[in-house]
């Protein structure tokens, strides 16, 4: 089997996972406004978070595991809390987050745009929705809390502060809810207390949920849906295996929903034996609700229950800092044990040279000194293979009519030199983890939301566009402009082609011939970051290959 074979089926495999993931996966965020907007420094999460603990346990209240209706509008207060981090809305329906923005984290790039809705008021939502699993506390589902003490905007600055709401049922038992924000941390504190003033037992399971609304076909490249950490393990399911999941128990540290860049997350206040109960609603919004194991409250006792709550990005660093094994929602597939480092490695360049796109340059230049040997090898086979081009176009013409014979004749061809046919495929086969490992990191990575390169480029997780055209071009997400990184890409392929062996069969050559302008319309809606870094390899693997030919001419 031809050296040139191998190469274009790997070629044409990973053309297959491009146009899959890019034309068939929703990209949630990827967008950039309109009309060129003048860069905005990327957002920074808050340095050294201290976590909070939480003042007293949480209890759930009366409900069911899974989405209840939105709670009738005008029936309850709402209770607006400002941080330095984030402002959220909550409602003393059912004591529900009405709305949560991020303030260091905008919609868009575009100046002016809008905070980052994490919960949107204006979708059904479950989120800090307590309840009993067996609805042992009747009225708790479209109960009314009503605020204790205090004003309704809340500013938290240098101290912690508190909300607490409390509902009283007709049976007298009192569910009394307090949550407590700090200025530093994306992590808020949560205790329920359930005060049995009833006649009988509650004896049921404690439940609590949080809830996204997201896209019903999301992003295939980085994982997005419900996740929790069960037993030290990851798990994740996505949006389309909801109806299939029956549930996931075990030693719980923390139950969410995760995107792209963002996630939400219910931690109890120790890893406990509890179970992840997932669930689908109207508005496309999902719920992970962590079901506690069961719990037996006489008549005149009481019981308090506690957790804490995460809204805020996925940022390393960050998760890590919190702990409860949060960062383990941070993950890049197959390779995620590649990416992680390279991850790493890029925010350190970003602590030394405050710019992503250069971040990714030396990263890219990093990983091409690492493979440099493979790469050495693979060209080196591929200058023979180019050699010997006219002693193998000389036995496909004298056994075109034997393609037994014709093989034969060219293996021992390679014998004769000692030439390996796959020796240029596969160093090329080896280096593939580790541009799927950059490809998903740079496609997930917070760290290029909103990052601006250089000019035009002032968001690396969206495409390039220089100008602004006024009107739509097929196959191309908008804005619409001329897609420079990609273009330059795109002759770098070809110029790379140019410089390889031909294949011995026309058909092949024909296809070998379209594959950069191939690429080029594929690369067209890739985020900036991910097409730099492609062309960076380009031009370096360019270098390395007139540098190993010339030496072996």
């Amino acid at each position: 089997m031809e050296q040139t074979r191998l190469l274009l089926a790997i070629l044409l495999t990973f053309l297959v996972f491009v146009a899959w993931e890019f034309f068939f996966s929703p990209r949630p965020e990827m967008t950039a406004p309109p009309e060129p907007a003048q860069p905005t420094a990327p957002a920074k999460p808050a340095e050294k978070p201290a976590p909070p603990v939480a003042e007293a346990p949480a209890a759930p209240s009366g409900g069911s595991t899974m989405p209840s209706p939105a709670p009738a509008a005008g029936t309850g207060r709402l209770i607006t809390v400002e941080t330095p981090m984030y402002t959220i809305v909550l409602n003393e329906n059912e004591g529900l987050i009405q709305s949560l923005t991020l303030k260091q984290y905008r919609e868009s790039v575009a100046e002016g745009a809008v905070r980052k809705a994490l919960i949107d008021s204006d979708k059904v939502n479950n989120n800090l929705r307590f309840g009993f699993e067996g609805g042992s506390v009747p009225g708790l589902d479209g109960a009314v809390y009503t605020l204790q003490g205090g004003s309704d905007q809340v500013m938290v600055k240098d101290k912690p502060e508190q909300v607490v709401l409390v509902w009283t049922s007709p049976s007298g038992i009192e569910i009394r809810k307090s949550l407590t924000f700090h200025p530093d941390t994306y992590l808020i504190g949560i205790t329920v207390q359930v005060f049995n003033r009833g006649t009988g037992p509650i004896q049921d399971k404690a439940t609590l949920a949080v809830s996204r609304v997201m896209d019903e076909s999301p992003s295939r490249v980085v994982f997005e849906g419900l996740s929790g950490v069960i037993d030290d393990t990851l798990k994740e399911i996505g949006v389309g295996d909801i109806e299939d999941d029956e549930g996931s128990a075990g030693q719980i540290e923390w139950v969410g929903i995760v995107d792209r860049y963002f996630m939400s997350a219910l931690i109890p206040a120790e890893k406990t034996s509890a179970r992840m109960q997932v669930a689908k609603g109207a508005f496309n919004t999902i719920t992970n609700t962590l079901v506690m194991d069961a719990v037996n409250i006489p008549a005149g006792q009481d019981q308090s229950f506690s957790y804490m709550a995460f809204y805020g990005p996925k940022n390393t660093n960050l998760l890590r800092a919190y702990g409860h094994n949060l960062a383990k929602a941070i993950n890049f597939g197959w390779f995620d044990f590649l990416a992680k480092p390279a991850l790493w490695f890029m925010n350190l360049i970003y602590s030394v040279i405050p710019n992503y796109g250069i971040a990714i340059i030396l990263l890219t230049v990093m990983a091409k000194i690492i493979l440099w040997p493979l790469g050495n090898k693979s060209y080196k086979s591929m200058s023979e293979m180019k050699r010997m081009q006219p002693l193998m176009a000389e036995i496909r013409e004298k056994y075109k009519d034997d393609k037994k014979k014709m093989n034969e004749e060219m293996m021992g061809l390679y014998r004769t030199y000692k030439i390996n046919p796959m020796g240029g495929c596969l160093p090329m086969l080896v280096q593939l983890p580790v541009f799927l490992a950059l490809y998903n990191m740079l496609y997930g990575a917070i760290e290029l939301r909103h990052a601006p390169f250089i000019g035009w480029i002032n968001d690396l997780s969206s495409p390039d566009r220089l100008f602004s055209f006024g009107f739509s071009i097929p196959f191309m997400e908008p804005p619409y402009g001329i897609p420079v990184l990609t273009v330059i890409m795109g002759a770098t392929m070809f110029l790379q082609q140019k410089m390889s062996p031909p294949p011995g069969d026309p058909a092949q050559a024909k296809i070998m011939l379209f594959l950069p302008l191939i690429f080029t319309f594929i690369f067209i809606n890739f985020p900036a970051g991910l097409v730099l870094y492609w062309l960076v390899n380009n031009i370096l693997s360019i270098a390395q290959q007139y540098y190993v030919q010339k030496k072996y001419a």
